[in-house]
């Protein structure tokens, strides 16, 4: 890829990623519900499509190391992920330690993407990377799904 589109991908990638750990601390600030946990895996899912295009695919086993590599990724926002109940609304309790959490695996993603972008194409390296994506947020919300449905069912018993 030439220097300059790179450096531009790269400042786009930023910005979105910026925008991407902003969005997730402000929906912090309203209710939750189960739909809302599942709702980002299942349109995520849509670009699953992406590889019908042969530029876009690689061999099964980087694809097994990218989504194992999302799941380690998903960890720490297993761990760092709550609720509280707020009268009968739900809400994902902040965590002190979620900001430096995303913008931790942003730099980690990010330097990923700079030892790999030489070995595979730019598509290629799309592709990879939308499936550590996958990796990371499918785990994070089915164990939010879990925790959420706990919670109801506690607060239903009382």
């Amino acid at each position: 890829m030439h220097p300059t589109l790179q450096t531009i991908s790269m400042i786009v990638a930023l910005l979105m990623a910026t925008s991407m750990i902003f969005i997730r601390m402000r929906a912090a600030r309203k209710p939750i519900s189960f739909r809302k946990i599942i709702a980002p895996p299942f349109f995520m899912s849509t670009g699953f499509l992406m590889f019908v295009l042969p530029d876009t695919t690689t061999s099964i086993s980087y694809d097994l190391i990218a989504f194992c590599v999302g799941v380690i990724f998903s960890i720490p926002l297993i761990l760092t992920s709550r609720f509280e109940l707020v009268g009968s609304d739900v809400y994902l309790k902040r965590s002190k330690a979620f900001f430096f959490i995303l913008v931790g695996l942003l730099i980690v993603r990010i330097t990923l993407r700079e030892e790999i972008e030489p070995i595979f194409s730019a598509m290629q390296t799309a592709g990879l990377f939308f499936v550590l994506a996958f990796g990371m947020i499918m785990p994070w919300r089915v164990a939010m799904a879990v925790m959420y449905r706990k919670l109801m069912k506690k607060q239903a018993s009382f």
